[in-house]
């Protein structure tokens, strides 16, 4: 009996020792390094230095050890001594103070190993993620200067805890200022510059969010790429609860937009265009490769800018809907309206150059649909029914469609390339905006026989039968002539020839309408017709894969379910575009090819009212109508006078040609503007004709 019983209190001894010996370990690791305080005369030796991270280390090998010997989900004595002594709360404290010097990474380090190593969860209890928030309300103070790697590890572990537990969020982002003991809305007012007017957590109190928005800015790359990496995992957490949290109790969306309205604020007024555009688009995992061979003033500033916008737009497009919405709101009201657009409203040629590249760059960058449908309404306004001359328009869009036609061939050529980078923005309602919504109704077709005037012709003036000679001209025409071409007869009214037979005409028919004194491609031994039909095919087939899901109908609407809604007119910006065209004979070579470039993007759209508007040379035109063709006819009659008018126009033309293409050395000649511009306008009717014959015809019935 007695050596039973003296073997079962053998037994609990040796089972009872190794619990006191790891507490009793514990503790004096603990008051290890709380004597350091009271012993220590030495400030400036740093932590490194001193036993503090070697029993850091123990304390947190203790823990681990300490766990993996209990049943899961029992908190073992130096667990709850950790939690009954505050021990997490006065190492935050020692790395407030940063005494010894580095002490805060230390710290820091402890927290991030204990966190992530210790799997009984933590951050419910007060004793834990109040330590937590002081640590995070630290990140970026002066004092912790070199800390960066360490708190980007730390907030990681936070965010990894979070994406197994959502419901931690809300404790981590309370709103309560823990340095200094009052709420966030207590908080004194601080001065214009520093954050006034944002919700508390953007000014002085910081958490989660503030934390990971600064180490974005780090200079360290990985540093700042893993935080905005831990900034896409809290965005996009599905539970409704969690973004709900990160909208209502962080200033997510406004600390993001500040740095974004941070960083264009950084761009040089000096931008130009040439150089914004030729930088393609930035990607905010590689931002060294965003900005292209080329180096311009003000570089490295638009790269910032394009990447920290990129990014944004990769959150968006990957964020809960609430945090998307919220976002995008906030990068509409500061960024959009508070700073572009005042600056788009101005009248300094050179601001409203830069703020125009910029824009076309922002354009360029965006994709997530939160953000470019805000983009869209913002520059377009309400779309819907059909333009009239007397409309009162949207103030930003008509500024920018006018611009496109400007004094200065600067800002024309900006804003062309702009609405040319619109154009090619994967969303409906810029199409519609700017061109669809004036022809759903078919309005430019001639719906019957001109009706005759029933008071009888007046006697003829002389001049007036001038005029009309000229009016009967073919090249004068808004329709085609009966037999205009050798195209043979013009169809009924109303209908149109785009059947497959009928293809291989209106591709003549563009090809056809320069007159062979203008032509020198041929001369040149150039690619020939097959480029320009590859160039159409992949320019077909990215606006048909934009325009995939739209749900576009394939065949023109009926004229009989079109009911007339008033006389044709062709919007703004067609106006301009037409406008610009007739003018191509006078203009620069640059806004020639820009005119023409946002033109052949607009044909290649599948949409049959566009198909039919720009790309049918047989349209009976309605009185006072004009199409793209129309406008090219009467473009070529003005050149046939012209042809007439200047010795030697084709060897002229063929040497300008040679210099366009860098063939013989450009010399300064007599009428140059008007020979580029009969280069532009024959490639621009190959283009048009390669376009058509890409596309083929609408499917069914005209």
């Amino acid at each position: 009996m007695l050596s039973r019983l003296g073997a079962l209190l053998q037994q609990a001894v040796e089972t009872r020792e190794p619990s006191v010996d790891l507490l009793e370990a514990f503790t004096e690791h603990w008051k290890g390094i709380t004597g350091y305080y009271l012993e220590a005369t030495d400030e400036s030796t740093p932590a490194k230095q001193t036993d503090i991270p070697w029993r850091l280390k123990q304390m947190l090998d203790i823990l681990v050890y300490e766990e993996k010997q209990r049943p899961a989900g029992e908190a073992g004595p130096c667990l709850e001594y950790l939690l009954q002594h505050k021990v997490l709360e006065t190492l935050s404290t020692l790395g407030k103070a940063e005494y010894p010097p580095g002490m805060r990474q230390q710290v820091l380090l402890f927290f991030s190993r204990v966190l992530g190593q210790v799997q009984h969860p933590l951050l419910h209890y007060l004793n834990v993620h109040r330590p937590v928030q002081k640590l995070l309300q630290l990140s970026g103070h002066p004092l912790g200067s070199g800390t960066e790697k360490e708190e980007a590890q730390f907030a990681a572990v936070l965010c990894a805890k979070i994406q197994q537990d959502p419901t931690l969020l809300a404790y981590i982002l309370e709103g309560k200022s823990i340095l200094n003991g009052r709420k966030a809305q207590e908080q004194p007012g601080t001065p214009l510059g520093e954050g006034a007017g944002d919700p508390p957590a953007a000014r002085r109190d910081g958490n989660l969010v503030s934390s990971l928005v600064g180490l974005c800015k780090s200079q360290a790359s990985r540093v700042a790429l893993k935080a905005r990496e831990n900034l896409l995992l809290l965005t996009g957490l599905p539970q409704e609860a969690a973004a709900a949290c990160l909208v209502r109790s962080s200033a997510l969306c406004q600390l993001l937009t500040q740095h974004l309205c941070h960083l264009h604020g950084a761009v040089p007024p000096c931008a130009h265009p040439d150089d914004v555009l030729a930088m393609g688009r930035a990607s905010w995992r590689s931002p060294g490769d965003a900005g292209g061979a080329g180096d311009f003033a003000g570089k490295e500033s638009l790269v910032a800018f394009f990447c920290w916008l990129d990014f944004l737009d990769e959150l968006v497009a990957g964020a809960h809907p609430l945090v998307a919405g919220a976002l995008g709101e906030a990068v509409e009201e500061k960024f959009l309206r508070g700073i572009l657009q005042p600056q788009l409203l101005q009248m300094s040629e050179l601001a409203v150059l830069s703020a125009t590249a910029v824009l076309s760059g922002t354009v360029r960058q965006l994709r997530a649909p939160p953000l470019l449908q805000r983009l869209v309404f913002f520059l377009l306004g309400p779309g819907g029914h059909p333009e009239t001359p007397g409309d009162p328009p949207h103030p930003l869009r008509a500024h920018l469609i006018d611009r496109c036609d400007h004094l200065s061939d600067e800002i024309s050529l900006a804003s062309l390339r702009l609405f040319e980078e619109l154009l090619r923005v994967p969303h409906e309602e810029v199409v519609l905006s700017l061109v669809l919504r004036n022809l759903q109704a078919r309005g430019y077709l001639q719906r019957g026989p001109p009706v005759p005037d029933e008071r009888g012709a007046p006697e003829p003036d002389p001049e007036e039968e001038e005029e009309e000679e000229e009016e009967e001209d073919p090249y004068f025409t808004d329709g085609f002539p009966e037999n205009g071409f050798g195209m043979g007869k013009k169809p009924p009214v109303g209908s149109s020839p785009l059947g497959k037979g009928h293809v291989s005409e209106v591709v003549s028919s563009f090809l056809c309408l320069v007159p062979e004194e203008a032509k020198t491609s041929s001369c040149l031994e150039e690619g020939g017709y097959d480029t320009y039909v590859h160039d159409a095919l992949g320019m077909v087939q990215a606006s048909r894969s934009r325009a995939a899901s739209w749900g576009w109908p394939p065949a023109p609407r009926p004229l009989d379910g079109c009911p007339p809604e008033g006389p044709f007119y062709e919007g703004r910006f067609l106006k301009v575009l037409f406008d610009r065209l007739a003018r191509i004979l006078d203009q620069p070579y640059s806004l020639n090819l820009q005119v023409t470039s946002v033109l052949s993007l607009l044909a290649s759209f599948p949409h049959p009212h566009l198909h039919e508007y720009l790309l049918d040379p047989y349209l009976s035109l309605a009185p006072g109508c004009r199409s793209l063709f129309s406008v090219l006819v009467r473009v070529i009659g003005e050149l046939m006078q012209r042809i007439q008018r200047v010795p030697h126009f084709r060897a002229k033309l063929l040497l300008v040609r040679q210099q366009l293409l860098g063939l013989v050395p450009g010399e300064q000649m007599e009428h140059a503007t008007l020979f580029k511009g009969v280069v532009v306008l024959e490639e621009f009717c190959k283009e048009l004709a390669a376009i058509a014959l890409v596309k083929g015809p609408p499917e069914g019935p005209p």
